[in-house]
């Protein structure tokens, strides 16, 4: 029998979890109807999924796109099984990849960023586990005056140290798309719950001024 390379061995791995993790969110609401024999509609099931599902598929679409080249395989199915992509495994996978100065989509960058994801997604459940348990003595803390800007500021703060890391590499790429999605912002505030879609916008603009600039052998 044929021995199954790396690759082949964490897709075949990936493919299970990725379904099984899907089957046992669809199983919490079907547990709940069968517990309570109350089962909803099938219009309104629909009119429901109409509401949000084209936002959702197309953001999944779009981080699938733009988070796997960055991740690895064996890091992409960890990291969208476990969830927290952008707010989470992205900057730790970067991060570590960064730290240890290895590339992205190399054989030494997936494991990095294999091990970057597991360690945080261990890391959030303790904590999460924790601050179940200890939810009512932390939750002054948490609603502190004091401390909620920094919990509001928690997601800028950690791209926000991983930009400067990358827009000092190569400035010339990272101005254009930083000023056009700065500009962007100031002039329609109302995008920001879709920064999502406009992760690809941004990507495109780079590569297109990448390649001009690289054209003109200024990079």
């Amino acid at each position: 029998m044929k021995k199954k390379s790396y690759y082949d061995s964490v897709h075949f791995t990936g493919r299970i979890w990725t379904l099984t993790a899907a089957f046992l969110l669809v199983m919490v609401p079907v547990s709940i109807c069968v517990y309570y024999n109350a089962w909803p509609a099938a219009t309104d099931v629909l009119k429901g999924l109409l509401g949000v599902a084209p936002i959702f598929w197309t953001v999944a679409v779009i981080e699938v796109v733009t988070y796997v080249p960055m991740l690895g395989a064996a890091g992409s199915y960890l990291g969208f099984v476990t969830g927290n992509l952008s707010n989470l495994k992205v900057p730790c996978a970067l991060g570590a990849m960064e730290a240890a100065k290895v590339e992205p989509g190399s054989e030494k960058g997936e494991v990095i960023s294999t091990i970057a994801i597991a360690v945080s997604s261990i890391v959030t459940t303790v904590i999460i586990a924790v601050g179940v348990l200890l939810l009512s003595q932390f939750e002054p803390i948490l609603q502190s005056p004091v401390l909620k800007p920094a919990f509001d500021n928690i997601l800028p703060a950690l791209f926000g140290g991983l930009a400067v890391v990358y827009v000092s590499k190569n400035w010339k790429i990272a101005l254009t798309p930083l000023l056009f999605m700065v500009i962007l912002f100031v002039l329609q505030p109302g995008l920001a719950s879709s920064v999502g879609l406009l992760v690809p916008v941004g990507a495109l603009i780079t590569i297109a001024v990448a390649r001009v600039l690289y054209k003109k052998g200024r990079i």
